[in-house]
């Protein structure tokens, strides 16, 4: 493209601006939707070669849809793609999603929440808060643990980083049975039943599309070890949320953590929880806040312009994203 004009839909500060211009190359122009009124908004997404959205259903309008005629790529600033509305955005647009952008702040986050669980430190906190101090409770070790990474990604890969340092073994599922990364086993989704059954920590952080949506039900959670812990810092609806307080509820030495929920704001507008999770003493929660560093939008517009670059240039680029994975 000789000159490419980009249309960002979500709001940014002038530190991001500035951070995008220098990505960028010469020719390219740029326009913020959220400054621009009605009328101006319809003649830019008709011009519009390149998208740079985070939460296209709450960017655009349904009748904004028809007007991007030349447009050709839609970048996201999210890493997650289960969001976007594909049968409104026209066929032939390449779409990418902003993968690995997060994925060492939700690393920590993950093996902060295992170690929680694993030491039951919300569940003796409680217990000091009501007097009960009970010197000898037994506490599980996480060294030495097999651990599961479902989907083995940006995200799952800093987190196997992690839980190497503390000498777990490593099984590991993504979507072509292959890595170059240090792990004790690869496999695919195939092998789901398998890892589930070998490992004492199974991390979610595979992408949500009509494959994984309920992948963890109660038959998978069945599998798993009796005093095993899963954490989720991917989609909510990867896991059977009845099924999840349920197997919660009958295995009281089985743990859980989640940081993405069924019904939260960015998706619907509210935060909702249809089963009492949080009154539970083997289950911890946080409010999709893992990637939630200093710094880190920054960094996530830096990932996803360079990626817009890319497409510019006609150079390879990163997180393609397949509709028919999600239709």
């Amino acid at each position: 493209m000789e000159r490419c004009r980009i249309v960002v839909t979500f709001g940014m500060d002038e530190e991001e601006k500035a951070l995008l211009f220098k990505t960028m190359p010469e020719g390219a122009s740029f326009s913020f939707l959220s400054e621009l009124n009605d009328e101006d908004r319809k003649k830019v997404l008709q011009t519009a070669d390149v998208l740079f959205s985070w939460n296209p259903p709450k960017e655009l309008a349904k009748d904004e849809y028809p007007l991007l005629t030349r447009l050709r790529f839609l970048q996201l600033l999210s890493a997650g793609a289960d969001h976007v509305p594909f049968d409104d955005i026209p066929e032939g647009v390449v779409i990418a999603s902003n993968v690995g952008a997060y994925a060492e702040p939700m690393a920590e986050h993950v093996l902060a929440m295992v170690l929680a669980l694993a030491k039951q430190l919300l569940k003796n906190h409680n217990k000091l808060a009501h007097g009960e101090f009970n010197q000898f409770e037994i506490n599980k070790m996480v060294s030495g643990s097999k651990v599961a990474i479902i989907g083995f990604g940006g995200i799952g890969k800093a987190a196997a980083k992690l839980f190497r340092c503390l000498g777990c073994k490593i099984y590991a599922i993504n979507s072509s049975g292959r890595t170059q990364e240090a792990v004790d086993f690869i496999g695919t989704l195939k092998d789901l039943d398998f890892v589930l059954k070998e490992s004492d920590i199974a991390v979610l952080s595979i992408a949500l599309n009509k494959r994984t949506s309920n992948l963890i039900g109660r038959h998978e959670l069945e599998l798993m070890k009796s005093d095993a812990i899963l954490v989720n810092v991917a989609r909510a609806a990867l896991i059977d949320e009845a099924a999840l307080f349920e197997h919660l509820v009958n295995n009281p030495h089985f743990k859980a953590g989640i940081d993405a929920w069924w019904i939260e704001p960015f998706s619907t507008g509210t935060f909702k929880m249809d089963h009492p999770f949080c009154g539970l003493p083997n289950f911890i929660g946080s409010p999709h806040n893992s990637a939630m560093v200093p710094g880190v939008i920054e960094r996530a517009v830096e990932s996803a312009a360079l990626n817009v670059r890319h497409f510019i240039q006609d150079k390879p680029i990163r997180g393609i994203v397949s509709r028919e994975q999600y239709r």
